[in-house]
């Protein structure tokens, strides 16, 4: 894989409890604030968020500034299956 491609990942069989999706947004937005790579293009965020961004910094400014919250990138990548997380139920 190129640096540049992102792949999506196989979706689980069966769908994730509220309490597991969760438990992988949080710990991909740990790890995201603590500095690990995102697999989305920057370029992709700033058109996800671009109404947000506008709102807060205004037109001029919102094609230069990037969305820095780590909680909504991790949960932009969990919507789009770029998570690479997954949790094994545990089953009685």
């Amino acid at each position: 894989m190129s640096e540049g491609q992102v792949t999506k990942l196989v979706k689980p069989i069966r769908t994730h409890t509220r309490f597991e999706r969760a438990r992988i947004i949080g710990a991909r937005a740990l790890q995201i604030g603590m500095g690990a790579p995102i697999f989305v293009d920057e370029s992709t965020l700033r058109e996800e968020f671009k109404d947000e961004l506008v709102s807060i910094y205004g037109i001029d400014e919102a094609n230069i500034r990037f969305v820095l919250d780590p909680l909504k990138i991790a949960m932009y990548e969990y919507d789009n299956d770029l998570i690479p997380i997954d949790i094994d139920p545990h089953e009685d």
